[in-house]
């Protein structure tokens, strides 16, 4: 499998850089270690709570592995960037922005210390994003390292369940899949799963990488989010894919093919396995319990009804754990709205309208289409997960997609050569051009 994914050219690789019908070699001056620098700040979004492990990890311990990270990642950022050379990014400076109403609810020490603590963790999040985006240059390079990094997790988790089905199948959690040597909770399992076979598919479309290669990717990932029974990552991938198909359709013909039989396939699907998918999607919830999406609603409800001063509905609470009475919130909306207030959630929103926007000027490419499927994916998952105001694989997401519609850098000028200077003539008197002649 690894051979497959380093030889692929899934991952860009730099042996298989250029050997595909319109493959894209690695950008010139583009270090391997921002590779490495994208890896770890995936693993400092992991998070540190989620299913019982097989080895039991002390809380602690994840926290000081995953901060240690973020904090390695902004070293070697700033160590292949010294010269702090950065390109114009309205994503990241939304993003710098929304540090202003984070600090400000968070130094009144509502929601405790804690608060002080993830706004100096964004801070660093958010810088090593402004180190990065000097190799933010339209080409696909941060889609083959979110690809890498996300089927590395996935691998982990495949890991998990050979050696211990039990515990990567617990009925804590209803027999849903999660995380049995890292805590990872289903819906992470399944967001993780649904971005890279989204990504991997429109690469197979744009012809950057071989179908052997893909279906290494794919298969695995299916199975994995088929096992997590999670509803928002699976909607988000079949409209996400939609949507950047359906922007490919008028200059793709693979597009326009994958389109109608995927459109075929899914047909036969639902008039023959209806029942079947009826239970997967309902995962043996009442219709009431579904309708108020899992409790969700409830929390939302009280979380809106709560007494707020005015600073408090501008600026929020501070940065916590996306909780409200104990309850996770479950929604980005909601969650930046009782952190970072009404200011929060304008700039998140911002963000993702001007993203949007950007994208629906951009002409058609694979480009284009893989920043429409990661926004619209993003989108999707606010509803009933949280993350988009705070450092999280979301906005992970999101800095692809920044990568992504980012104008190619320019060329550097050829050196213009010194003008070479003018012999002067000779004057040559009349009587020695006679004596030539002669």
């Amino acid at each position: 499998m690894g051979e497959g994914l380093r030889r692929g050219g899934l991952p860009g690789g730099p042996d298989t850089a250029g050997t595909q019908p319109g493959a894209e070699p690695r950008p010139v001056g583009t270090p391997k270690i921002v590779g490495i620098v994208w890896g770890l700040l995936v693993l400092n979004t992991l998070g540190s709570a989620g299913a019982k492990t097989i080895i039991p990890l002390p809380r602690s311990l994840i926290q000081m592995v995953t901060m240690g990270a973020l904090v390695a990642a902004f070293a070697l950022a700033l160590a292949i960037n010294l010269r702090l050379r950065i390109r114009a990014s309205a994503f990241v400076f939304l993003l710098t922005l929304l540090l202003v109403p984070s600090m400000i609810s968070s130094v009144n020490l509502e929601a405790g210390f804690g608060a002080l603590f993830r706004c100096a963790r964004l801070t660093l999040f958010i810088g090593t994003l402004w180190l990065l985006s000097r190799w933010w240059d339209g080409s696909p390079t941060f889609v083959r390292h979110h690809i890498r990094m996300y089927f590395a997790v996935l691998g982990s988790v495949a890991v998990g369940l050979v050696v211990s089905p039990g515990a990567a199948l617990p009925d804590l959690y209803g027999g849903r899949l999660v995380g049995a040597l890292w805590p990872l909770t289903p819906p992470q399992i399944g967001q993780y799963a649904a971005v890279i076979i989204g990504l991997t598919v429109l690469l197979v479309l744009g012809r950057r990488t071989d179908r052997v290669s893909a279906a290494v990717v794919i298969v695995p990932s299916l199975v994995l989010l088929a096992l997590t029974h999670t509803r928002t990552a699976t909607l988000g991938l079949l409209i996400g894919l939609v949507l950047a198909i359906g922007s490919l359709i008028l200059t793709s013909a693979a597009a326009r093919r994958f389109f109608t039989w995927t459109v075929l396939c899914a047909t036969v699907a639902a008039v023959g396995f209806s029942s079947a998918l009826q239970a997967w999607f309902l995962r043996g919830q009442s219709q009431e319990n579904f309708s108020n999406l899992t409790g969700r609603a409830k929390v939302w409800d009280a979380l809106l009804a709560a007494p707020r001063s005015t600073s408090e509905q501008l600026f929020g609470m501070g940065l916590g754990d996306k909780s409200f009475g104990g309850l996770p919130i479950d929604n980005s909306w909601l969650a930046v709205y009782q952190e970072q207030g009404l200011t929060g959630v304008a700039l998140v929103a911002a963000i993702i309208i001007v993203l949007a926007g950007v994208a629906l000027l951009r002409p058609p490419s694979l480009q284009r289409a893989c920043a429409i499927f990661l926004i619209s994916y993003c989108a999707i998952a606010s509803y009933t997960e949280a993350g988009l105001g705070d450092a999280s694989p979301y906005l992970l997401h999101l800095a692809v997609a920044a990568s992504l519609l980012a104008a190619p850098a320019p060329a550097p000028a050829a050196a213009t050569p010194l003008p070479t200077p003018a012999v002067p003539r000779r004057h040559i008197p009349r009587w020695a051009r006679r004596s030539e002649v002669t």
